[in-house]
Order: C-alpha cells, then structure tokens, then sequence
C-alpha cells in the first residue's frame, strides 16, 4: 500500500488555475458598471484573442459549449427533417440543438481505440439528406481530420468541429476548430480553462459569421443601417463577467496544455507493458491535449474489466469513470423514446426509417470502447508526485486483479 493522497480537482480550486488575474479582471469589470457584452469590452478582447490564437478569422463567445454547438447548427439554416450526422459518444449538449433546429441527428460509429468518428463511419451513414457533420474531438484527442475533410468536401457537406474537450489539440500542425466550416468550444468548469459556464465558435466563413453573431443576440442586427429580429433566435450571449474572467484564462491556456501533456506522457511511460492496459491511442501526426486521460482495459487479462479496476482504483482516492457514459447517446429516453416537443415526436417524424435504426450491429465500435474505456480525471494541477501515486496504484491495482485468478 501506498500512503494515500488526494489529487487535485477540476471541480475546485484544488485543480484549477484561478488567482489574483481573474479576480483584477472581474474587478476592472465591475469598475465599468456595464455587464453586458452589447456595451462593454472584455468579451470583444475574448473573441478577439482567441480568434488570433487558434488562426480563425472569426470567434465568438456564448453562455455555453451547448449553446456553441446551437449557433454552429443553426448557422447551416437547416430544413426540417434534415440530417446531421454526429457521433454516438457525447454530451447530449451537443445533440439537443440539432433537434431544436427540426434536423434529424444521425450517429455514426466510432473507432474502439481513439473513441473518435472516422472518416469510414461517417461514410457508412451519409444520405441525400445529410446537410452537415459533427465531429466530436473526444477527450483531447483529434479526429483524422485529413479523410474526414476529404469526404465531407467531395459531398460538399459541412463540417462542424465539436472541440469542447479539445483546446489547442492539433492535428498536422493545425489547431482544431480551424479545419471544418464551424468550430465549437465550452467554458464549463471542467474544460482546459472555465468560466463555470460558458462557450465559443469559431469559423473563416463570412457568411456563417453573420449568421452566428446574430444567432446568439436574438437574430437582431446590430449596427446595421436597419436593424431587426431576422429570424428566430435566443439570447446566447456570454456577460461581461464571464468575458472578464475569460480573458485572463486564456492568458493561461498555453501552460494549461503544456502541464496536461507532459503530464500525461510521463504517466503513459510509467504504464508501459501493463498487463491488460493500453494507455490512450493518439491521432497520427497529432497533439493530444488531455482533457481527460483514457484507459483501455482488457478484461481477459484483468478479471471484471472497468468496473473491477475502477473500484480498485476509487478504494486510493482515483474517482475515474468506468465506460465514461453508460450508454450510447441513442439510448438515452430523449432519443430512444423521441420525447421532444409535447407527444408530436417532431422533428422524428420527419426521419428515415434508416436514420433512427440503432442496432447494435451498426455500432460494434462504440459498445466495444463503452466497454473497455476506464477514464482518469486530469487537470493542469498534477505534478510529478500524483503521477507517481497514479501509476503505482494502477500497477497495485492491476497486479492484484490479476492475482487473484493466478490464485484461484
């Protein structure tokens, strides 16, 4: 036994990166008397910052990650009954909006091992209603974006980057949210760097651009010549406190990220040759930014799989998440059971029969990394101790398992 300690949390202060910036910022916010982004300024040098940092020609910030990813849909003006393929393991945050825009979502599978979609998976499922793409950067780690721009430009459909887990993730020197036509990130407490809630959507479309900026302030067109509602829209916008904090946040992103992948490299090398362990699988020509940290576990090797190390793991104080979500978001009772406006079932009723078929033999793929998947938690505040307490209670943990079928 090792002497037991606790690890930093996302969920407090122990695990997060909030000091003296943030509070001046608030402070110089609250100085102002203007809270709101209309007026004031903090969110403008938010959008403007992080437009520059990741290389966007536009960003824009919102109340939430899910309210990034209902700008991003309602940006493509879709038709109802329209098709927006997305991916089977996600927050239903990022599903919920497709249908409050009458389209149809249509999930794809994902491969076992990056826990992401694939440009084979996307294929399988495209049709002549498939009027956009969502790909989930799930956990960090990006998708192979180079097949998967490839086939959604051959079909001329566009791309929505969900990069909410994923701040400053690259892909062949790239950062995410840059490839496809809009890119969606969230400020949630747990994020790589948080405003409690909160969100931002990136594109280099003018067109789209537009369409965001209005979708978030009620479709009304500020500083034109003659303003109006244009068409249905909500009130998305992030305050002026939010805003504040924001922009001192970001000024600590790049060592966010530095401390998680570094982080994250020296407990992969600790793991290496685990029995019945693989340490995350990271996108070819890639940088995995670790939102969280991703084990797979092979429960012919260790006995009872995720749940059995996860009990092991939380008896040491690692509260680590077993299959990350219990189930496929199909099965979820919105969508299994189509509970969405009153008892219509709309926009349901507009689908395919194909498009709503979630057999378990269309998504081997997701059951299979569902069932394998053991999550860390991970933040910026690890240091080479916790690593160290990580991997020797992993190796404790895994020894024991096993040692207990040797035994018997």
């Amino acid at each position: 036994m090792t002497n037991r300690i606790t690890l930093p949390s996302d969920q407090d202060a122990t695990g997060r990166t909030f000091g003296p910036e943030e509070l001046e910022a608030v402070r110089q916010c609250l100085a102002t008397g203007t809270l709101t982004s209309t007026k004031g300024n903090f969110v403008k040098q938010l959008e403007t910052k992080f437009a520059a940092k990741i290389g966007a020609k536009f960003a824009y910030a919102c109340s939430s990650g899910t309210a990034a990813v209902h700008c991003a849909i309602a940006a493509l003006d879709t038709e109802p009954g329209d098709e927006i393929i997305t991916t089977s393991i996600t927050d239903m945050g990022a599903i919920t909006p497709i249908i409050y825009q009458g389209a149809i979502p249509v999930f794809c599978d994902v491969d076992p091992h990056t826990y992401n979609v694939t440009a084979e998976s996307i294929a399988k499922v495209i049709s002549p209603k498939t009027k956009g793409i969502v790909v989930t950067h799930l956990f960090g780690n990006p998708c192979d974006m180079g097949p998967i721009m490839e086939l959604a430009n051959r079909h001329g459909i566009p791309v929505i980057e969900d990069c909410a887990q994923s701040f400053l993730t690259t892909y062949n020197d790239q950062y995410v949210g840059t490839f496809g036509a809009v890119g969606t990130f969230s400020l949630q407490q747990g994020k790589h760097i948080t405003t409690g809630e909160g969100g931002i959507v990136t594109t280099n479309d003018p067109a789209l651009a537009r369409r965001i900026y209005l979708f978030i302030n009620k479709a009304w067109g500020y500083g034109d010549a003659k303003p109006d509602h244009y068409f249905i829209a909500p009130n998305y916008r992030m305050s002026e406190l939010l805003g504040a904090v924001a922009v001192a946040q970001l000024d600590k992103l790049d060592a966010v990220v530095e401390s998680r992948v570094r982080t994250a490299a020296a407990l992969t090398t600790e793991l290496s040759g685990l029995p019945g362990i693989e340490t995350p699988v990271i996108t070819e020509n890639s940088v995995h930014t670790f939102w969280k940290y991703c084990l797979r576990v092979d429960e012919t090797v260790i006995p009872g799989g995720t749940v059995a190390l996860g009990a092991a793991l939380k008896d040491y104080g690692i509260l680590c998440a077993p299959r990350y979500i219990q189930k496929p978001a199909f099965e979820c009772i919105v969508i299994k059971d189509q509970v969405t406006f009153g008892t219509s079932r709309w926009p349901f009723t507009l689908a395919r029969p194909e498009a709503t078929d979630y057999s378990r033999c269309h998504f081997e793929g997701t059951w299979n990394a569902l069932e394998h998947v053991l999550v860390l938690p991970w933040n910026e505040k690890y240091t080479d101790e916790h690593i160290q307490y990580l991997s020797t209670n992993i190796r404790n943990a895994v020894m024991s398992l096993t040692a207990k079928v040797a035994v018997g």
